[in-house]
């Protein structure tokens, strides 16, 4: 199986001059980036916050690197330590280099990461493709992290037409003029193609060849084993997952779990309600120090 990568220098240079004047644009404030070696590559982390407290771990959907949580930063960073993550085999600073077959090999991705870094009682909040990944881990591996917080996660049932259509809408109104993307944004339901900078890092990765696998369904044996303290939050209008459904298999399967539909979000939760997934991550957080 092949790895994420650019398809040739000319369009890695582009994507690194582009998440460059990213990272300026929206992350001005103080930041360390710590690349983190693993055995599936390069792993590329921006830290902030103090020195001490519950750490919070932000993993990004798919096509996504840790920029899509800028808008979080400040905010989570006042009383935790947070590790923002550019997943290995997304666009981002991150350097893939053996392939990540399935969830189990992404599971074990992450805690090399977290155990490199030190973090055995951070909090990992993932949205979508990242919050798949984090509950592989925390099945995978028990007792690593404190909790989780996951904003409209894949993996929890099929995805049918209406994402990926949703997705393809996404992508053709991300492209068009400014002016008309607030229009476009309520039609299609997508907040996300509002955030101007993050879109035109979108279009700089257009020479990247994401090699990922597929965000599968997890099972109810492996829903079942999930253990430890766990948020999940779901849009109501998400085109990924119906809500109601997906709230009765979490109620049915994983009883301790909190489980909150977010009214009138859909899947761009994070940009549709940021106050409601940022109040999600701080109680969680709250509820795990000490």
């Amino acid at each position: 199986m092949r790895i994420s990568e650019f398809k040739n220098g000319k369009a890695e240079d582009r994507f690194r001059a582009a998440y460059e004047r990213a990272l300026t644009q929206l992350w001005p404030g103080q930041r360390t980036p710590i690349d983190v070696p693993t055995g599936f590559g390069t792993t590329r982390v921006h830290r902030t916050g103090p020195a001490h407290g519950q750490p919070i771990v932000l993993l990004p959907g798919s096509g996504g690197n840790a920029l899509m949580w800028h808008r979080y930063i400040d905010e989570l960073s006042r009383q935790h330590p947070v590790i923002a993550v550019d997943t290995v085999g997304e666009p981002g600073a991150s350097v893939q280099t053996a392939p990540i077959t399935g969830g189990p090999d992404a599971a074990d991705w992450l805690e090399e990461l977290l155990a490199a870094l030190d973090l055995p009682t951070a909090h990992v909040v993932g949205c979508s493709y990242g919050g798949w990944i984090a509950l592989h881990h925390q099945i995978r591996h028990p007792g690593r992290t404190a909790g989780l917080t996951l904003v409209d996660t894949a993996g929890l049932a099929d995805v049918g037409r209406r994402f990926y259509t949703w997705l393809i809408l996404g992508g053709l109104a991300a492209t068009a003029p400014r002016a008309l993307r607030p229009r476009l944004a309520r039609a299609i339901g997508n907040s996300a193609i509002l955030e101007t900078e993050l879109m035109t890092l979108m279009r700089a990765s257009i020479g990247f060849r994401r090699r990922l696998p597929l965000a599968t369904t997890l099972t109810d044996e492996e829903l079942g084993r999930l253990s430890a303290p766990a948020l999940f939050l779901l849009g109501e209008r998400s085109a990924m997952n119906d809500a109601r459904t997906v709230s009765e298999r979490l109620h049915r399967l994983v009883p301790a779990a909190r489980v909150e539909i977010v009214p009138g979000a859909g899947h761009s939760l994070p940009t549709d309600d940021p106050a409601a997934v940022i109040t999600g991550i701080l109680s969680m957080a709250a509820r795990q120090v000490g």
